[in-house]
């Protein structure tokens, strides 16, 4: 039984400018070669094939046989790969990273994650994206890990002596809210002490950064969950109360099925959103890009002196 041979790059890419361009002549000038060394490269590749590739006889101009379709269709794979191979070998000798690494709060806006990552494929094709979406000092940790280049979260915590810089890109607002049912939505402005007494749906951290602290927790009885949605969920069954960031609730509190809450110790509040990095290991381009796409989506500077140093931290992180 007949095998086919290996076509050379140079063959297929001679095949599919014949296919494109309609004709061996046009082909030919399209690569600047002579139309003999064109009909020369595809009776090769025939030859090499063991197939018929065009049919001269019906017409003038050179018709895809069956078979041609079928290997047309394989050598646009393998040119599309070269091309991206290329591409990619041409950035990282550049200095282009290979991989952008990306941990993000819970509480990012996902209007404002899928504007910053539709732009970051369309600016940099060949470099992947790893993302992770975290909680309170998971953020923190993935970087200080080294299992993500860049962070975005609400919270700086002191425990890690790594070394971070942080910019600020923006914030998110806080709600307390409550299903209409729940004791706490029923009452209009509730005493002071009032929200202890009920179950707070509370986000827990699965890094070891704040083992021992609380933060925006204020009752007694608390349940811990391991992702946003879940407390959304909880909330809307009217199974205890909880701050939720605007842009998840918006339409919820419109139509009724959560309302906010007003409570002196649980009010609607502004968490500011950082990007960090390791000052010793710090993003390449594509990573700097992408920390520069978040911060102009709300109009902030990552030049501004003001918005870097050592890593301080943020009061309020919420419950």
């Amino acid at each position: 039984m007949r095998t086919a041979g290996i076509p050379t790059l140079d063959q297929l890419r001679v095949f599919l400018c014949v296919v494109e361009a309609g004709s061996f002549a046009a082909a030919g000038r399209r690569l600047n070669r002579a139309t003999s060394v064109i009909s020369y490269g595809i009776a090769n590749l025939e030859q090499q094939l063991g197939l018929p590739l065009f049919d001269r006889e019906a017409t003038r101009k050179p018709q895809l046989t069956e078979a041609g379709r079928a290997v047309l269709a394989e050598a646009r794979t393998v040119a599309h790969s070269l091309d991206a191979l290329r591409a990619k070998v041409n950035g990282l000798l550049g200095g282009l990273e290979a991989e952008v690494s990306l941990a993000v709060s819970v509480l990012m806006p996902g209007d404002r994650l899928v504007d910053a990552l539709k732009a970051f494929q369309a600016r940099f094709p060949t470099v992947a994206l790893r993302l992770n979406v975290e909680a309170l000092g998971a953020v923190q940790h993935c970087v200080a890990s080294g299992k993500a280049v860049i962070g975005i979260g609400v919270e700086i915590w002191d425990k890690t002596s790594d070394p971070l810089e942080h910019i600020a890109v923006g914030d998110v607002e806080m709600l307390p809210v409550a299903a209409p049912s729940h004791p706490l939505a029923r009452a209009d402005d509730a005493p002071p002490g009032q929200a202890r007494e009920h179950v707070q749906l509370v986000i827990a951290d699965r890094s070891p950064l704040s083992d021992g602290q609380e933060f925006g927790v204020i009752a007694t009885r608390t349940w811990r969950l391991s992702d946003l949605g879940s407390k959304h969920t909880l909330l809307l069954a009217g199974i205890g109360w909880g701050s939720m960031p605007a842009h998840m609730v918006r339409a919820d509190l419109a139509a009724g099925r959560l309302v906010e809450l007003r409570m002196p110790e649980a009010k609607r509040r502004r968490l500011p959103f950082t990007a960090i990095h390791r000052t010793d290991r710090p993003p390449g381009p594509a990573g700097r890009w992408l920390i520069q796409r978040f911060a102009e989506q709300v109009g902030d500077a990552p030049g501004d002196p003001s918005a870097h140093g050592p890593a301080s931290r943020y009061a309020g992180t919420p419950g």
